[in-house]
């Protein structure tokens, strides 16, 4: 634990010096990048370095108290508890800080919707999650665009790619990733009986420019004519764009638009994210092959949510609580949101306490925070 805080502040030093570095300065976006991260950073960062001060004042008084010096031995044991008291609730604030995702800060997403199981009521479903998450974006101040569409005849969606931009968003609906089931009646049901359908979402932070390098020697690209609705230009324009990475052989591909070059822009936005997403889930399975503590780790196959149309009722499996099914699709699923962070937050502090106790020198046992 302690190793992890001495690196972000490392770190966090070495993005000070950047900032004053004429190097990085004359480079707006590495400028720009340098900047966000120490940003992201300068909480956590300047916390533990208050930390770091205040251990070194107790163990400054902790020599006081055992010297010879009646004088300086009263006053260092005067003053130990109120200090030792003020360490080990810093450590706890540290813990909370450092629960955190380290894109928790991210402003820019890519969020994946696919229908699963449940053919047209499937893709129907992923255009009610669509409008439930359009109608929150609007209700906070974000802002959501498609990036590509996959549209069915009945109105729904096959897939649907989206961005969505705004203060906090990636802190917000991380944790949406994974499998949604919905059980309700299909309009298309001459019969009235319930049918089980599913989708999945994925939420990736979306990288800037500067943190991915891709050149168009790393990818293939091919154009080809846009499906769905669209009217003649879409569907007899070679204006779609399919790029695949030839490393990763991860594939992307853009129609939303009649431009073939701003379907380009959209596309290479989803490749860099989902780059991003592949080393940062690599960096991840290095660091903890067991994240099982953690609320959701954005596996696609893990159900996360059943909405109950019949019932008015969605609830979340991972913290076994359920709320109003007509106030969570007209968009206010704040309430849902929040209590998943704060379990999550517990979870993750949980688990980080458990690690950061050491023999003799967890808060509180007179030892020094290891």
């Amino acid at each position: 634990m302690r190793d992890q805080l001495e690196a972000r502040l490392s770190r966090f030093e070495e993005l000070e010096r950047s900032l004053v570095d004429p190097e990085v300065l004359a480079q707006p976006q590495r400028l720009a990048a340098v900047a966000r991260e120490h940003g992201t950073l300068a909480k956590l960062a300047r916390r533990y370095r208050a930390f770091v001060a205040l251990e070194r004042q107790i163990d400054e008084l902790e020599e006081m108290s055992a010297g010879d010096d009646a004088d300086f031995k009263s006053l260092a044991q005067a003053e130990l508890p109120e200090l030792t008291a003020r360490r080990d609730q810093e450590w706890d604030d540290l813990l909370d800080l450092c629960s955190d995702d380290e894109d928790a800060d991210r402003a820019r997403i890519i969020m994946e919707l696919r229908a699963g199981t449940g053919g047209d009521e499937a893709a129907l479903f992923v255009r009610d999650l669509y409008e439930m998450y359009r109608r929150h974006a609007a209700e906070v101040g974000w802002e959501i665009e498609v990036l590509d569409a996959s549209p069915t005849e009945l109105g729904g969606f096959k897939e649907l790619v989206l961005g969505v931009t705004g203060d906090n968003v990636y802190r917000k609906l991380q944790f949406e990733s994974g499998g949604h089931r919905v059980q309700r009646v299909p309009d298309t049901e001459t019969k009235g009986r319930i049918h089980t359908s599913a989708a999945t979402v994925a939420v990736l932070p979306e990288p800037e420019d500067v943190e991915v390098s891709l050149s168009p020697d790393d990818y293939r690209k091919d154009l080809f004519c846009a499906s769905g609705p669209g009217g003649q230009h879409v569907n007899k324009t070679a204006s779609a764009v399919r790029l695949t990475h030839l490393a990763t052989n991860i594939v992307v591909q853009c129609q939303d638009e009649k431009s073939q070059h701003k379907n380009l822009a959209k596309a290479l936005r989803v490749l860099k994210t989902r780059l991003y997403e592949h080393e940062r889930r690599i960096e991840h399975e290095k660091r903890s092959a067991d994240r099982k503590s953690q609320v959701g780790s954005g596996d696609r196959s893990q159900r996360i949510r059943t909405y109950n149309f019949p019932q008015n009722r969605v609830t979340d499996h991972r913290i076994n609580e359920s709320f109003t099914l007509d106030q969570v699709m007209a968009g206010r699923i704040g309430l849902v949101i929040e209590a998943i962070e704060q379990f999550n937050r517990q979870q993750r502090k949980n688990e980080m306490e458990r690690s950061a106790k050491p023999a003799a020198g967890a808060p509180g046992s007179g030892g020094r925070h290891e």
